[in-house]
């Protein structure tokens, strides 16, 4: 079941994606942590953040849509507070997940992560308004994301994802310039902008209007964009949408991932991500397949 991304090793290609699995720390009396590759954290900002208004989550047909906000205790906290339970857990992978909406912001972040024990890479959220550009969010446009990758990897001590949005036309050209600008992988799919309406008052279910959609709803559309990233760049590659049983993720790494990372199915079970890891090992076995990692690209056409 290893399968090796950017060249961190780990023991499972199933993840537990940014967003719905705490701190990892959470979870450490939920499910068995060495059961599965690797954690990535909430999204880690310069300075703490309340997020949105509620409500900020509603379950829609086959999914959910959120706009929480990106909520986090900031980045000095999770070192403070976070890192010790993390670093005692002995063989678990830890992924940071960093956003900013400027530059400047998601530099400073690594900078302090720069110098933390017990983080294995960063995962950077391009799915960010940049808020010194009009708002424009930098996994949207080509020379906003080259730049942002580009300083972020200039001063990382360790392997940076780059996670995409799927809000484009050219999810492909996206991936070649996160590559192009030093990404060691990108990760995607993050989710798709959404919209829900309360019929009877007119007005939108979630207080910020717009919000993330995830879930099963969307995984053929990730499965595909996955499928063309992989057509395009020739570095690890980690999807996710919609994950709720070792048979999505098989599918995913057939489409060309490396790895998978589960999350809205976190929401239904806690235990999820251990459960589609154990799963896709018995998978495996069952039908022949003698490393996990031979799935990844065997999509026959």
């Amino acid at each position: 079941m290893t399968v090796e991304v950017a060249g961190v090793a780990m023991r499972s290609p199933v993840i537990a994606a940014s967003g719905t699995f705490g701190y990892g720390v959470e979870f450490e009396e939920i499910l068995d942590l060495a059961k599965i590759g690797a954690f990535v954290t909430k999204g880690l900002s310069l300075h703490p953040m309340d997020g949105n208004k509620a409500p900020r989550i509603i379950e829609t047909s086959s999914g959910m849509m959120n706009a929480i906000g990106l909520q986090n205790i900031g980045v000095e906290a999770f070192i403070k507070d976070k890192m010790p339970g993390i670093r005692r857990m002995p063989g678990v992978v830890c992924i940071a997940n960093v956003f900013g909406y400027t530059i400047e912001d998601c530099l400073g972040v690594i900078e302090r992560l720069n110098d933390a024990e017990g983080i294995a890479m960063y995962e950077l959220n391009a799915s960010c308004p940049n808020t010194k550009h009009g708002g424009m969010v930098f996994g949207t446009d080509p020379d906003s994301l080259g730049d942002l990758v580009h300083q972020c990897k200039n001063i990382s001590k360790r392997p940076l994802m780059v996670k995409l949005s799927p809000n484009v036309t050219n999810i492909g050209g996206m991936a070649r310039v996160a590559q192009a600008a030093g990404a060691n992988a990108v990760s995607l799919v993050n989710t798709f902008l959404s919209l829900a309406i309360d019929v009877k008052t007119r007005k939108p279910k979630i207080a910020n209007v717009t919000g993330g959609l995830s879930g099963p709803a969307i995984k053929p559309i990730a499965v595909r964009m996955v499928w063309e990233v992989a057509r395009s760049v020739n570095i690890p590659i980690v999807g996710m949408g919609g994950i709720v049983k070792p048979e999505d993720a098989v599918e995913f790494l057939l489409a060309g991932a490396t790895a998978v990372e589960v999350g809205t199915a976190s929401y239904a079970d806690p235990r999820a991500v251990e459960k589609i890891s154990t799963g896709l090992e018995r998978w495996c076995a069952a039908n022949g397949v003698t490393n996990a990692a031979d799935l990844t690209g065997g999509l026959r056409t």
